[in-house]
């Protein structure tokens, strides 16, 4: 009889302290809104997939290569944009207007961004949209895009210009002097909520 209740004190005894330990680390874990959950990894994952189609549709319906020549070139800059590139929205070309609606009017912030190789092999970037600073979980989605040499830079109301990539002043170099292609450019769009 002593055995068994010395049995039942050990596991009571052994009981509070395994619900001591789950109080005590239960209490020292802080949750705040910026703690990950799967909800949020969720929601990182939808707006990647959303972003990733965004990227996909525009490139099959031929949005996205206009806007990547809505270039001014006397001003060495995309049309009516701060140095930063567009600061309050979309570029106004028909793709700018699909970011607007599928993220910014429903509290999703972007930015997009033009990468290319240089003269001396090095990458760099233009910005086309700096809504800010992205938070970290924002979701990254990247597509390359091939210009030629005989894509004509987009004039203010969006028309096709008569300057051509092959006479223009763009930022990325002509990749293959003497062959109708131009470069091989990537377009990074990186979303994430406010």
């Amino acid at each position: 009889m002593a055995r068994a209740q010395a049995h039942t004190l050990e596991a009571v005894a052994a009981a509070l302290i395994l619900v001591s330990s789950l109080v005590f680390a239960l209490q020292v874990t802080a949750v705040t809104p910026l703690t990950g959950s799967t909800s949020s990894q969720h929601i990182e994952n939808q707006q990647a997939a959303v972003a990733e189609g965004v990227l996909a549709s525009a490139a099959d319906t031929g949005s996205l290569t206009p806007t990547l020549l809505y270039w001014n070139e006397s001003a060495e800059d995309w049309h009516g944009a701060s140095e930063d590139g567009y600061v309050r929205g979309g570029p106004p070309t028909a793709f700018g207007a699909t970011l607007n609606e599928t993220f910014l009017d429903r509290g999703i912030v972007f930015d997009l961004t033009l990468y290319y190789v240089d003269d001396e092999g090095d990458r760099q970037r233009v910005r086309i949209v700096d809504l800010g600073e992205p938070s970290d979980h924002a979701s990254t989605a990247r597509r390359t895009v091939t210009l030629a040499d005989d894509d004509p830079l987009r004039d203010p109301d969006r028309s096709a210009s008569d300057t051509t990539l092959a006479n223009a002043s763009y930022p990325a170099p002509d990749a293959a002097p003497g062959q109708s292609l131009y470069s091989v450019v990537e377009v990074e769009l990186v979303v994430w909520r406010m």
